[in-house]
């Protein structure tokens, strides 16, 4: 191994070390299910609002944006980030503080227990629905990650992709199954400092090697299109081709995920008080505009790297940071040392995400489908057993699906993405805001959403591919999923009988609260 690897592979280590550490005192603290999943409630908002973001944003934002921007410039890159922004912020405005009140006046630690009791259901239908889709969606979302740290390592190193996988996956689930919600709180809090540091000392350093900052912008003017949001770019291509309204919107529909995303809606759940969810709203919002902005220049910068000589062409437009970095690290053990700080900020990106969805899932097994569809009774320590014995046992499951290592991050998260965002995001929304809305309705909308995706992604999308004149067809799956669920949910309520009264006075009096 040469010296700048060693250098590089200090700061990793430490920064592993690190989050172990954190895992290790936080699990001083979990004495029940409810701090292992919840962490007791007690979040601060600094912390509420990093790790609600830094857990939202994973890999994709320092691998798959700005491969995304690299490849096809500004249209497709910017219109998603804008989506993604104004879904940020809307979910922290109206959903944030609701849930959290709704959550603790029917005592729900998990979203399928909050559906559930949301609605009154006492055959756990919902919850145990609610948990399959959580175990459906995020067990490949996880795989992601996990092949992400696979691919960084391996393109640093040298090591075998599925060892340096392997490696990444142990780490991650030794400190999430040691200190639970509150270690990977914690440590996410941590990781949304170490990603925005990633994501400055690249840009800085990628104008540098370019040339400067007119250079990029020259660069990226003279590719037809690059810069435009209403055209894209395409590679080797003499003109761009036309990007349509419903493109537009179908970028946009990224932000519609946000209200149904089970990891970040947990955090709103999480925070000690309800009051301080404002301060939590602004600091997230700050910190996605402007990460999202840095992710997406930091693509038009790596182009101007390449068009320039100071980076070789990339094979991967996902590796652009982890090349960025090998090339810094090149001048001296100081600025390796800021590699591997640049390199952890990645894997951070990618375990801030993968923990949050381990414990997410885990929960919907142990605490949705063996406590609450079939009635399991067992003391503390055994709860506290089987939510870590399941957590590792969907680990490896996402190791297996995780073993190829050609997959694409912003491709499995996309899809996770809209799965979560139609299947949860509009009962989540009806049920924080329409008492009309019944268990009939809520059950009918989540399985509609869900199946949509599928069905769009695979059967109605290629349609729109292979024919041109129903191109319009292939948009993202989230936009026409999203709009089914919401028009399920919506109709079988209003055909099918009221909410109990009980269920009303709840929503009445929550209401009121918030």
């Amino acid at each position: 191994m040469s010296t700048t690897n060693m250098y590089i592979l200090i700061s990793i280590a430490a920064y592993l070390a690190l989050v172990l550490i954190i895992g290790i005192v936080c699990s001083r603290q979990n004495n029940t299910v409810d701090d292992f999943y919840l962490g007791g409630r007690k979040l601060g908002p600094l912390v509420t609002a990093m790790s609600a973001e830094a857990s939202d944003m994973s890999s994709w934002l320092l691998m798959g944006l700005p491969g995304v921007a690299y490849l096809s410039g500004a249209s497709e890159a910017v219109w998603t980030a804008l989506g993604l922004a104004v879904g940020t912020y809307l979910n922290w405005l109206i959903v944030s503080k609701r849930l959290r009140n709704y959550s603790q006046k029917i005592d729900a630690i998990t979203i399928p227990e909050f559906f559930s009791k949301r609605f009154g259901e006492n055959k756990k239908i919902i919850m145990a629905i609610s948990a399959v889709i959580i175990i459906v969606f995020f067990v490949p979302y996880t795989a992601s990650g996990f092949a992400a740290c696979g691919k960084l390592f391996g393109t640093i190193f040298g090591i075998d992709y599925h060892l340096a996988m392997v490696i990444s996956a142990i780490v991650i689930v030794g400190y999430t199954t040691i200190g639970g919600f509150l270690a990977a709180s914690t440590t996410d809090f941590m990781q949304s400092i170490i990603m925005t540091l990633a994501l400055l000392i690249i840009v800085g350093f990628g104008v540098y090697s370019a040339g400067g900052f007119a250079n990029v912008i020259d660069n990226a003017s003279s590719l037809p299109g690059y810069l435009s949001l209403t055209s894209s770019y395409v590679p080797g291509e003499s003109t761009a081709q036309p990007f349509g309204i419903l493109s537009i919107f179908s970028l946009l529909a990224w932000g519609l995920g946000y209200f149904g995303m089970p990891h970040i809606l947990l955090r709103f759940m999480a925070i000690k008080d309800s009051k301080q969810l404002k301060t939590s709203r602004r600091v997230a919002t700050v910190w996605v505009v402007i990460s999202l902005a840095v992710a997406v220049f930091i693509g038009f910068v790596g182009l101007a790297m390449t068009k320039s000589g100071a980076m070789e062409s990339l094979a991967d437009s996902e590796t652009i940071i982890i090349s960025i970095s090998s090339l810094l690290a090149e001048n001296g053990a100081v600025f390796a040392l800021i590699a591997g700080v640049i390199l952890a900020g990645i894997l951070a990106s990618t375990m801030s995400t993968a923990d949050s969805q381990l414990l997410t899932a885990s929960s919907g097994v142990s605490e949705n489908i063996i406590g609450g569809l079939f009635k399991i009774k067992t003391s503390k320590s055994m709860a506290m057993v089987i939510a870590r014995v399941t957590l590792i046992v969907i680990s490896a499951v996402a190791v297996i699906l995780a073993w190829d290592p050609n997959s694409s991050v912003f491709n499995i998260v996309s899809f996770a993405w809209a799965g979560f965002g139609a299947s949860f995001g509009p009962i989540m929304l009806c049920a924080l805001f329409w008492k009309r809305t019944n268990k009939y309705g809520a059950l009918s909308g989540m399985v509609a959403g869900g199946a949509m995706v599928f069905i769009w992604k695979y059967i109605i999308a290629p349609l729109g591919v292979e024919n041109p004149s129903l191109a319009f067809l292939n948009i993202y799956e989230l936009l026409p999923a999203f709009i089914t669920g919401l028009a399920v949910t919506i109709i079988v309520s209003l055909i099918t009988k009221q909410p109990d009264k009980e269920i009303v006075e709840t929503f009445e009096s929550v209401k009121k609260g918030a």
